[in-house]
């Protein structure tokens, strides 16, 4: 069988460094990948899913927020990843969203963002780290849930922005132990989680790992026409 192709978008910067760690995650799960920055063709109908990467803050120009002064942003890279949202839903791909492609899917969708996210969550704590030193409480009866189970999970942690207003069809997965946001989830077909930390460091973590087999299970599933959450919630059940 044909491993399910899924394209990765990252920054042009540093995108380098990433795409590779990304694309080791996606084998090991049994799909392949390609890398699209702004400026390259990032053309849906060649792929069989989608992850959006990582990297620098969305601009609130997107969704009506004010620009705070520590924000860096890729507006090249804002508008690339919002097309490719909206094209993957149009043509049914599925989806998985890293920290800022969490964010991106929520804003795509319609959802606002917190920019300072630990301004406003106080009692969340603030880690600026690839090990796994956060502890966040995943929702019961959601799909990743279902994936990673309910036990607590210690993740990484390298944003400053975090999911506020929810999007359209989006529901809350996981927060962290202060209230934020750390996950979110779509609830029907096609298939798409959005995660604030960063699962391609932690490729040694069966929980983590859950995410990308998700992901190319849903990619199959897409290429042989079936209902992708069925297909998800059969394979890693």
């Amino acid at each position: 069988m044909t491993r399910p192709l899924i394209g990765v978008t990252t920054s042009r910067r540093s995108g380098w460094r990433i795409f590779p760690l990304i694309a080791l995650n996606v084998w090991m799960a049994g799909g392949r990948s390609v890398r699209w920055v702004d400026g390259a063709d990032a053309d849906l109908s060649t792929v069989d899913g989608v992850i959006i990467g990582g990297g620098d803050d969305i601009s609130p120009d997107l969704y009506g927020g004010h620009l705070v002064r520590s924000a860096r942003l890729d507006s090249g890279r804002d508008a690339l990843e919002r097309r490719v949202v909206h094209d993957a839903f149009d043509l049914n791909k599925p989806m998985l969203g890293i920290c800022r492609g969490s964010q991106m899917l929520n804003v795509a969708l319609g959802g606002t963002l917190h920019q300072d996210a630990y301004g406003v969550y106080r009692d969340s704590r603030y880690l600026r780290t690839i090990l796994p030193r956060k502890t966040v409480h995943i929702a019961p009866q959601t799909r990743l849930a279902h994936l990673a189970g309910t036990e607590p999970m210690k993740i990484n942690a390298l944003h400053s922005q975090a999911v506020d207003g929810l999007g359209r069809g989006l529901r809350v997965a996981a927060r962290d132990e202060g209230g934020m946001i750390q996950a979110i989830e779509r609830l029907r077909d096609p298939f798409a989680i959005g995660v604030q930390w960063h699962p391609e460091h932690l490729f040694y973590a069966r929980r983590q790992q859950g995410l990308f087999r998700a992901l190319v299970s849903a990619a199959r599933a897409r290429q042989q026409n079936q209902a992708q959450l069925e297909r998800v919630d059969r394979d890693e059940g």
